[in-house]
């Protein structure tokens, strides 16, 4: 069958009849607001005429913003770009463009991450969505889920020196340099429920009404829940919404007074609940479950809560980048809604 001047038009029209969620996110997402915070992080020196063009910045975002809401690695996400329309046309390429390479992938969020942007780029959508009214602070849950990482196949003493927080005298002779860019040395193992987990922890803060993460901090697998509460919740959160895991005299001590805490409270040996307490923490589970639904997000429709990366500092980014992400598609959620109920 011959190809049709319009037969790149009739087939993504099918895929929008289909139902493209891509689609709906061009439409409610002012993607140019990104691009003053992006062109400052990545400005550079000009050094004369020649070369390449740089890919446009918003094309770019983009890109990692659907690599992260697919899970897929660097390769992958060139491969998809060329194979996919629906890709395409989220990016605004046609069939004759160029695509970026995986290597400029990685360089690209490599130089977002070198200039600290990403909590930036997290706190201005943030905003927007406060100015709309979207997020509330009428209620905020807190919560933390782990983010796998890649696992290391270390020996019993390395992992007792990197828990001292060294790094093994092997790995840093200049014949192990290759061998120590794949060492991470920040992730740390943990285990709960007896399940036995390696990497990181993301602690975030949520708004009870929208479901939007309008808070988060990072840390490795092994920080309990609780350490990162304080620096999560300020005076701009009325009413703390926690299970029973951020109990404790001294942890609510370092909170504003101004918030009030319905957290839930905690059997003791000998000193189990009352009926009383029992029914005050299910009241309050009603609200403080809805946390649930965003990690069930990142699990189910994000493919997963996990990083490629190694260390802290990428981990810190990717991780934002995966609340950012999440918080992008709740609010083309919400708008989804409203369009319905208009």
């Amino acid at each position: 069958m011959q190809i049709g001047f319009f037969s790149e038009e009739n087939r993504l029209e099918k895929l929008s009849k289909l139902g493209d969620s891509l689609v709906r996110l061009n439409t409610v997402i002012n993607w140019e607001q990104f691009r003053p915070i992006l062109k400052k992080a990545t400005k550079k020196e000009h050094k004369g005429l020649g070369g390449r063009p740089p890919y446009d910045l918003i094309l770019m975002l983009k890109i990692l913003i659907l690599q992260r809401l697919y899970n897929l690695s660097d390769d992958q996400m060139e491969f998809q770009i060329n194979d996919r329309m629906s890709f395409m046309r989220f990016l605004g390429l046609g069939l004759g463009d160029r695509v970026p390479d995986s290597k400029t992938i990685w360089l690209f969020r490599d130089t977002l991450m070198k200039a600290n942007v990403m909590d930036k780029l997290f706190h201005h959508f943030n905003k927007m969505l406060l100015d709309a009214g979207i997020i509330t602070r009428e209620g905020t849950i807190v919560d933390a889920t782990f983010v796998d990482a890649p696992r290391q196949r270390n020996h019993r003493d390395e992992n007792a020196t990197i828990k001292e927080g060294k790094v093994p005298e092997e790995w840093e002779k200049p014949e192990n340099a290759h061998k120590l860019s794949q060492k991470d040395t920040d992730a740390r193992w943990t285990k709960k429920n007896n399940e036995r987990h390696y990497g990181y922890k993301d602690h975030v803060k949520v708004d009870a009404d929208s479901k939007i993460i309008t808070g988060y901090t990072v840390t490795s697998a092994n920080v309990h829940d609780s350490q990162a509460l304080a620096e999560l919740i300020t005076e701009e959160d009325a009413v703390l919404y926690a299970d029973s895991a951020y109990t404790g005299e001294e942890l609510l001590a370092n909170l504003p007074e101004t918030v009030e805490t319905r957290i839930n409270e905690k059997g003791y040996r000998n000193h189990p609940l009352t009926p009383e307490q029992k029914e005050n923490n299910r009241q309050k589970s009603k609200i403080r479950a809805r946390v649930e639904h965003v990690f069930g997000f990142m699990t189910g429709s994000m493919k997963g809560i996990t990083v490629r990366s190694i260390g802290i500092d990428r981990a810190i980014f990717n991780i934002g980048l995966t609340n950012l992400v999440y918080n992008i598609c709740r609010y083309e959620i919400l708008k989804r809604g409203e369009f319905a109920k208009g």
